[in-house]
């Protein structure tokens, strides 16, 4: 059975908009990951060659995460049950490979005393879903715990996704929506340079 800590609905009690709810699991089990990963490679296998860095996560490393009761799923999932987005929130920062959790400590001092930074590492939703209710649904769910908690969190979105589906400003409007007390800043940035060489440098410099 997949552990589910509480059920959260769009607009106040019962299930939302078309019976869309989102489900917080803590492990999904083995038969149900496979059809994650399609899902997660749908949403996210076009990056491949969208973004310099790697946004992929390995078949291996998705599995991890599926299953480490450290990480949160959020699910949104149709009124039959059938999941077409998920969102990860964690506390355990050691779980994201790409960040440096000593950052977040140095940088946050009274939040690391209490336990209380996270990071979201990815939001997938289903590509004929992705501007209907479920990603919002999964953001009010997440703004939920972290407003609960007072907590600091990170979060990062490649140039191409924030280009394409302006996630940047989504993010933004369920913060305004739900009157969330947060200050929101661009914490770090990395930029990706290429130099292409033509011609015959053989024949250069004598």
């Amino acid at each position: 059975m997949t552990a589910v800590a509480r059920s959260n609905s769009i607009g106040g009690g019962g299930r939302g908009a078309g019976g869309l709810h989102v489900t917080i699991e803590s492990h999904i089990p083995d038969d149900r990951i496979e059809m994650f990963h399609r899902l997660y490679e749908e949403a996210f296998g076009p990056l491949r060659i969208k973004a310099i860095a790697r946004q992929v996560l390995h078949r291996s490393e998705f599995h991890a995460e599926m299953v480490d009761p450290r990480v949160a799923k959020h699910v949104a999932r149709t009124a039959t049950g059938e999941p077409i987005g998920v969102t990860t929130l964690t506390k355990h920062l050691e779980t994201v490979p790409w960040i440096s959790p000593e950052y977040f400590a140095a940088r946050y001092p009274e939040y690391a005393a209490r336990d209380a930074i996270y990071y979201a590492g990815f939001t997938l939703v289903a590509p004929s879903a992705r501007q209907g209710a479920a990603f919002h649904a999964m953001i009010k769910s997440i703004v939920q715990v972290l407003v609960a908690e007072r907590a600091a969190v990170g979060w990062d979105i490649c140039s191409y996704n924030n280009t394409r589906f302006s996630f940047a400003d989504s993010l933004r409007a369920v913060l305004d929506e739900q009157q969330a007390n947060v200050e929101v800043a661009v914490e770090d940035s990395q930029t990706y340079y290429a130099a292409r060489f033509t011609g015959d440098g053989a024949t250069k410099g004598g």
